[in-house]
């Protein structure tokens, strides 16, 4: 099953000035929306603290697809494409909260974190087989056809 977050809200503040919100907050809210899931599967904060492990981004690929504006409530669905014995490759789908359309996407590669050391590292054996797990239940995403897309200009043959 993939992971949904909480309602989130697009604020006033990240509106730019083309008046929908601001490219930097898609991954706002996306990242805020990573945390949730990441403290449901005990890869959050408090696995921080008490392990001194983390995750970090290393890649993101998000696609803009329909406009979001101030006060816009959205939910995030996270889905776990791949998991190996240090990375973590997940995509994401932003929805609008109340009328359902995807309004963004985004790919991304973690990194299992090593945080004394500041290097990657190997997830534990519990941690790295609920991954798998989740990316078994996973295993039908819903846009598979945009995951692994690369960015550049189609010309015609």
């Amino acid at each position: 099953m993939p992971f949904t977050s909480s309602v989130l809200t697009v604020q006033p503040d990240w509106i730019d000035y083309n008046g929908h919100l601001n490219m930097a907050y898609y991954n706002v809210l996306f990242d805020r929306a990573l945390d949730e899931m990441l403290d449901g599967i005990g890869l959050g904060q408090d696995y921080l603290a008490s392990a001194g492990h983390s995750i970090f981004t290393a890649e993101a690929h998000v696609r803009y697809l329909r406009e979001l504006n101030a006060g816009h409530p959205v939910r995030a669905t996270y889905y776990v494409v791949d998991a190996d014995a240090k990375r973590l490759h997940l995509f994401a789908e932003l929805h609008h909260a109340a009328e359902g359309w995807l309004s963004a996407t985004s790919e991304s590669m973690a990194l299992h974190i090593d945080m004394a050391a500041r290097k990657v590292t190997a997830f534990p054996p519990a941690l790295a087989a609920k991954l798998q797990a989740l990316r078994a239940g996973d295993a039908r995403l819903p846009a598979t056809r945009v995951i692994g897309r690369r960015i550049g200009i189609i010309r015609p043959a």
